[in-house]
C-alpha cells in the first residue's frame, strides 16, 4: 500500500468533526481497578454479541485490560464530566470517592449514574496502526431510562435531549 502523507493536526481536526458518545472502560487488573475514557467505542456484531473500542497501543490500560481478560464499557450520561475527567487523567487513584459496584458476570467497576453497562469478557485484540482494537464478547447488558448521553464534538464534551 502506497503511503500517503497526512499532517496529523488535519487529521485530528477533520475527524473531530465527527461527534463521538463518551464512555469509560473498566477492568480489575493485578494492581487495583483501572478506567480509561474513550470516545472510540462501537457496536460490532449481534451475533455473536461484540463490542469495541481503540487504544494506543502503547497504552498502560490496553495492557491491563489484556491481562485482565474482561472490561466493563460504562456510556456516560451528560452530567459525569467530573467523571470522565477523572477517568480520562494520569491519576493514581482514578476510583477514590467514585460511586460504583462491581458488574455481575466479571466484577469490573460499574458507575453509578450511567446510560448503560456492557459487560465483556476479552475477545480479541487486533493492531491497527498506533491502536489496537479491542473487542469484547458481550456478557451481560443493563441501560437506563436517562435521555441526555453524553457527547464529544469538536474537542467540546456537551449533551443533546430528545427532541419532543
Amino acid at each position: 500500500m502506497e503511503s500517503v502523507s497526512i499532517d496529523p493536526q488535519d487529521f485530528r481536526r477533520v475527524l473531530g468533526r465527527f461527534p463521538t458518545g463518551v464512555t469509560v472502560v473498566t477492568a480489575n487488573a493485578s494492581g487495583g481497578p483501572i478506567g480509561v475514557a474513550i470516545g472510540s467505542f462501537a457496536s460490532i456484531s449481534l451475533d455473536p454479541p461484540l463490542v469495541g473500542f481503540f487504544l494506543g497501543n502503547q497504552s498502560g490500560s490496553g495492557a491491563a485490560i489484556q491481562e485482565a481478560g474482561h472490561f466493563c464499557v460504562n456510556v456516560l450520561a451528560a452530567d459525569q464530566i467530573e467523571l470522565c475527567g477523572v477517568m480520562a487523567s494520569r491519576g493514581d487513584d482514578k476510583f477514590e470517592g467514585v460511586d460504583h459496584h462491581p458488574s455481575p458476570v466479571t466484577g469490573a467497576p460499574v458507575f453509578g449514574g450511567i446510560m448503560a453497562a456492557i459487560d465483556c469478557k476479552l475477545h480479541s485484540v487486533v493492531e491497527a496502526g498506533d491502536h489496537n482494537l479491542i473487542v469484547g464478547a458481550v456478557q451481560h447488558l443493563e441501560g437506563s431510562d436517562l435521555t441526555d448521553p453524553m457527547v464529544f464534538f469538536g474537542g467540546n464534551y456537551g449533551t443533546f435531549g430528545p427532541t419532543a
